[in-house]
């Protein structure tokens, strides 16, 4: 769900594009750690685009796909324990990559020539 340009989003308008009431968003709030919504000076909570689209996520296991609460928290929490899990293995592929490519290098300098006796 992207919106035009607005950088934060009040909890009304929120739960105006979801169609949902104020509540659900803070009950939301508590059922999963992950959706944490920064509040400004006066205490008031501040919806950013990345926390709009992990609500957008969570609406879609709860109310489409037929997952309970505490399936839905399972599966968002297995999912970003799958993505650390495939960056550390990039990580370490990008490093194997750069050590073959500097053996490769190495491999095509020519040898210096050593004199003969």
């Amino acid at each position: 769900m992207e919106n035009g340009g607005k950088l934060y989003y009040g909890i009304k308008e929120v739960a105006e594009m979801f169609e949902i009431n104020a509540s659900k968003l803070r009950y939301y709030e508590k059922e999963f750690p992950t959706l944490q919504p920064k509040k400004n000076r006066s205490g008031d909570r501040v919806y950013t685009q990345a926390d709009i689209n992990h609500l957008t996520e969570i609406l879609d296991l709860i109310n489409r796909q037929k997952y309970t609460l505490p399936g839905a928290r399972e599966f968002l929490n297995e999912r970003d324990a799958n993505r650390r899990e495939h960056a550390h293995y990039i990580n370490k592929l990008k490093k194997l990559k750069s050590f073959l490519e500097k053996m490769r290098a190495d491999l095509d300098k020519p040898l210096e020539s050593e004199p003969i006796d």
